[in-house]
């Protein structure tokens, strides 16, 4: 061997493969390597028998490698169709790539890493491909690494929505919360969308596995956990909770603002952060401003203390203090004459049940909430999603229940 094809050898660390020669295209910037598996090749793809040689490609096949110092680089080899005593007449083993694919895995495990990690523009620009290129590619990798995969100890789940594109298209997305991935994605976010689910991705005993479900308000999310998980205890996400009575908070302040004067105005202007403020994060001065209400606006100060009150809850222990806390709180929301209070203390007792257990399980969607601001962060970074189809890939790519470059044989995923 020369001390150049040496030298190309261990600059690419090629393993399993012999280069036979080698040729630069300086106008193209390109290396093709003429190469064939190691100690002749001829082996059955699925059981790794040698077999016999029925033919041999007339023209050459290319596989594009991970680039260089600015060259692309090619393997060139003509690939051997064989017989098999067990999987009869098949392509030989070819050690750089997956069967009839035109990239290495080297390639394939470069594409996939990098599409964790940036835009798809930056990640085409790396490998010396087109962005329509690489989509393509990413597509077709994700599919195969991913097929045959099926969903397996799931014993607690969250539901959530995301939106997609324009036009009010979402997507409900389904997460373990024990292993904080994501395991299914599908398209709208009714209840059909819900029974698709547990309908087609999990058989009876995998339904009936499931101990916990988290899931906000959603009369779909919560008549399916119900029909469909008889041995689940259902939790209302704590953050939703909150955000309810933050909302009824706000527009109580809002009515107020609407029948008060134009002084009564100065005294409410820049109310709205400081009403949502949680005890904790409270300085002195800000709960000498909230209770100045009682004097300056009884009605607002009646609805925050309502909602102060119910920040003791989280911290029970015990489900009979938690159930008589709640029934005292909605009571006192009832007599008042706040009808956003009133609504939502009608809510909170409808669904008292799911909000209780929270006390035994400490059952929350903020595993779920940290994955959508991932998720969030792929839209923004690709600047939306035509298709769902694209946004499901990039998901399972970055927050699936798949180490998808993980898939890549380990010799191949050195960068």
């Amino acid at each position: 061997m020369s001390l150049v094809r040496k030298f190309i050898v261990s600059l690419l660390r090629l393993k399993e493969i012999f280069v036979v020669d080698y040729e630069f295209k300086i106008r193209d910037r390109a290396l093709h390597l003429w190469v064939r598996p190691y100690k002749s090749g001829c082996l059955c793809p699925q059981c790794e028998r040698r077999c016999t040689i029925l033919h041999v490609c007339a023209s050459p096949r290319m596989w594009r490698d991970m680039p260089v110092c600015g060259w692309s680089v090619f393997f060139c080899y003509h690939p051997k169709e064989i017989f098999c005593p067990t999987h009869g007449r098949i392509q030989e083993r070819i050690p750089w790539a997956e069967p009839y694919a035109r990239i290495t895995y080297r390639f394939e495990y470069a594409l996939l890493v990098y599409g964790q990690l940036m835009t798809q523009k930056a990640t085409a620009r790396l490998l010396h491909i087109s962005a329509s290129t690489l989509s393509d590619l990413l597509h077709q990798s994700i599919t195969r690494l991913r097929d045959g995969h099926r969903i397996r100890g799931l014993t607690s789940i969250g539901m959530d929505e995301i939106s997609y594109c324009k036009g009010h298209k979402y997507a409900t997305i389904v997460y373990d919360l024990d292993r904080s991935c994501v395991v299914w994605v599908g398209q709208g976010k009714g209840r059909d969308t819900i029974d698709l689910f547990f309908q087609e991705s999990l058989s009876p005993y995998q339904r009936d596995q499931i101990l916990w479900a988290a899931c906000d308000m959603s009369e779909a999310y919560i008549g399916a956990i119900q029909e469909h998980c008889r041995n689940a205890t259902l939790v209302l996400d704590r953050f939703h909770i909150v955000k309810a009575i933050n909302a009824a908070l706000d527009e109580v302040r809002k009515e107020q603002w609407r029948e008060a004067s134009a002084q009564e105005r100065k005294i409410l202007k820049g109310l709205r952060w400081l009403l949502f403020k949680h005890s904790s994060t409270r300085s002195k001065n800000d709960s000498r401003i909230l209770h100045a209400l009682q004097r300056g606006n009884r009605r607002i100060y009646r609805a925050w203390l309502l909602k102060d009150e119910f920040e003791h809850f989280w911290d029970f222990k015990t489900q009979w203090a938690a159930e008589r806390f709640l029934k005292r709180w909605t009571t006192a929301a009832l007599r008042t004459r706040l009808e956003p209070m009133r609504k939502l203390a009608n809510t909170v007792r409808k669904y008292s049940t799911q909000i209780i257990s929270f006390v035994e399980s400490r059952l929350t969607n903020a595993v779920a909430e940290g994955l959508n601001r991932i998720i969030k962060i792929v839209k923004n970074r690709a600047s939306g999603f035509r298709t769902l189809d694209a946004f499901t890939d990039m998901i399972f790519l970055t927050v699936g229940d798949v180490d998808i470059p993980a898939q890549i044989p380990a010799e191949f995923r050195a960068l």
